[in-house]
């Protein structure tokens, strides 16, 4: 028995170390297309940035349909890869627009749905970005149906996520405060002190909402969930000025971190 538990762990271990391998052999072959594409923006016009979304639309199809052999986190790791050079090159997606970031993202949680950061790329780059709500909420309840509290960990995060869209950019209260109260019980399961402060801080989201579905600390507190993972500063930027247009204000601490205040009147 301990025997066939070392081959059982020495199997593993390969398998890990190949996914590893694979990875990191995209990464280095993705460094030198992220100058190319950024000197390609440049230079190109709109419809040959055009015949190149085209192309990449094609591909991902293909990638949709390919068959995994096994291989299903592989393929969506190597997707969100890809979606790294297309969402950073700034100068094309000025002249073409993002609406191809949700079909990436449709690839990676058909793929693998615990990919748990994906889930926060797809809300920023998909809604704020490609101005598509309604796909990015849809992409996250098909993801969310294969998940559970505890797994992938901290899981309760993807329904916060889609509690902030729901409410801020579809307008759907109703929607948002059931979001936020499951993402309350989900962290309820864990017994750490971030997960304990998530859970009191989405119960006390949807607990603003039932009482106000037009809830300006709702609001605001969604709004600080998008600020807090803003991975650029044009989504700060419009996080904060929307909490502050609610009556919230935004500061940072003697330790650099941004502190919101809700606004004194809901």
């Amino acid at each position: 028995m301990f025997a066939t538990s070392r081959q059982s762990l020495k199997q593993l271990i390969s398998v890990s170390i190949v996914a590893v391998l694979s990875i990191g052999v995209i990464v280095v072959l993705q460094l030198p297309l992220l100058k190319e594409l950024a000197n390609k923006a440049q230079t190109d016009s709109v419809a040959d940035l055009n015949k190149d979304l085209e192309s990449e639309r094609i591909r991902l199809t293909v990638l949709q349909k390919l068959p995994s052999f096994g291989f299903r986190n592989i393929i969506a790791d190597y997707t969100f890869i890809n979606f790294a050079p297309y969402f950073g090159d700034d100068e094309a997606r000025a002249k073409t627009g993002y609406a191809l970031s949700p079909e990436y993202f449709e690839v990676i949680i058909n793929r693998d749905p615990y990919f748990l950061d994906a889930y926060r790329f797809l809300s920023s780059s998909t809604t704020l970005y490609a101005g598509m709500p309604e796909r990015t909420v849809a992409l996250m309840e098909k993801g969310l149906k294969s998940l559970s509290p505890q797994v992938p960990k901290n899981s309760y995060y993807i329904w916060r996520y889609k509690g902030t869209d729901e409410l801020l950019f579809l307008g759907d209260s109703q929607a948002a405060r059931q979001s936020f109260e499951t993402a309350g019980k989900w962290a309820d399961t864990y017994s750490d002190k971030d997960s304990k402060y998530i859970s009191q801080l989405s119960y006390q989201t949807a607990q603003f909402l039932a009482k106000n579905p037009n809830s300006k600390s709702a609001q605001v507190s969604a709004w600080s969930l998008v600020l807090n993972n803003a991975f650029d500063d044009r989504v700060r930027k419009i996080a904060i000025s929307r909490i502050q247009a609610l009556g919230g204000k935004v500061s940072i601490t003697p330790d650099g971190q941004l502190k919101v205040q809700p606004p004194k009147k809901d």
